[in-house]
């Protein structure tokens, strides 16, 4: 039985990494083999995060980088049909990147088993490229590995049957356990002498809060009133730092950092006093490690990181000073953590494909 591991970003790799540690625990009764797009393409990221994450070298990288939507998927897809028809196996994608939806595609279009890990979650707003990409990878895909209730009800809505559906918990909550005990601070944490529960930690991204520069001026200057002078650290998607650089944005209060390696950053995310972000998986990291987390979105493919979580969801930035205030003042919900995030969904999921696939 051979597997076909696709990673395209970085968030790919925190959810791979534990199905090659489950699938090293099967060996050699598995062979796989890890494909990596290149839709991120930071050498220097990629090294660290296959450093940290205690994962081997690619067997290939396509190296795609960026472009449009088109431009980029089309580019995926040319270069893994070729790869797939020399080395044949069980496609299994992960998350809802570009890369994702391209190489499920090119799977069905050969003829070759598909495997969603993280299926079925929706944010119902199609305004969203990874919205699409989900919708498309669900509608071709053989056997679909689950985060949630909420996830189960909307295949079992779209006609999936019930034994293609199964409910294994969260790949990425995997890699959050296994590696907690080696968190560390990053050096942003002594340049800026920052102390645990003290600070508050920011990340954007989507275009709805980064784009129009007038709004983003207006989402930081809110934040920085209502911190009640906490440092504010800030690690920096490019998109956003081009923004800001146009803009020509500084603070005193907002510390801008570049972007981190996993360790660090979860290190960030575990001592903060709270985080803001309008990212999908941070919605999940604070929610395990109990972070009081503010969601600048209106709509979340995460549910139950508010209905169980720690998460709440901001549709408007402007209501950022009550909820604020509420951490600050300790009235935050306490939330739990959701049915089997447990740290074993990547040895269900192995396990659950050895018995489905395994001569």
């Amino acid at each position: 039985m051979k597997l076909i591991l696709v990673a395209g970003t970085r968030p790919n790799f925190v959810k791979i990494a534990p199905l090659i540690h489950a699938i090293q625990k099967h060996s050699p009764a598995i062979d796989y083999r890890l494909v990596h797009t290149g839709q991120h393409y930071d050498k220097q990221l990629d090294a660290i995060f296959f450093k940290e994450l205690n994962i081997p070298e690619p067997h290939v990288n396509f190296a795609v980088q960026s472009g449009t939507h088109a431009v980029q998927t089309g580019a995926i897809m040319v270069k893994f049909e070729e790869y797939l028809q020399q080395e044949p196996g069980i496609v299994v994608v992960v998350g809802d990147v570009n890369s994702t939806m391209a190489c499920g595609i090119v799977a069905k279009k050969l003829n070759l088993p598909l495997v969603h890990v993280e299926a079925g979650i929706r944010s119902g707003d199609l305004s969203m490229p990874e919205e699409i990409n989900r919708l498309v990878t669900d509608a071709i895909t053989d056997h679909f590995y689950t985060t949630s209730s909420f996830a189960n009800d909307n295949l079992k809505k779209a006609g999936i049957e019930d034994h293609r559906i199964h409910f294994v918990g969260n790949v990425m909550i995997d890699t959050l356990l296994a590696n907690q005990h080696q968190f560390r601070q990053p050096a942003c944490w002594t340049e800026q002498q920052l102390n645990a529960g003290d600070y508050w930690l920011l990340t954007l991204h989507r275009p709805s809060n980064v784009d129009d520069p007038e709004k983003l001026k207006d989402i930081l200057t809110t934040i920085e009133r209502s911190c009640s002078g906490k440092k504010v650290i800030f690690p920096v998607h490019p998109r956003t730092r081009k923004r800001l650089s146009d803009m020509q944005y500084s603070s005193l209060q907002l510390h801008l950092t570049d972007s981190m390696g996993y360790l660090e950053f979860m290190f960030m995310i575990r001592h903060a006093q709270g985080v803001i972000t309008d990212s999908g998986g941070i919605q999940e990291e604070t929610t395990v490690m109990s972070i009081p987390c503010l969601t600048l979105r209106a709509n979340t493919e995460r549910p139950e990181t508010v209905s169980i979580g720690t998460n709440e969801l901001l549709e408007d930035y402007r209501s950022l000073p009550s909820h604020i205030e509420k951490v600050l003042t300790h009235q935050w919900k306490k939330g739990s953590i959701p049915p089997l995030w447990d740290g074993k969904a990547s040895e269900r999921i192995i396990q659950s494909l050895y018995q489905l696939y395994a001569n």
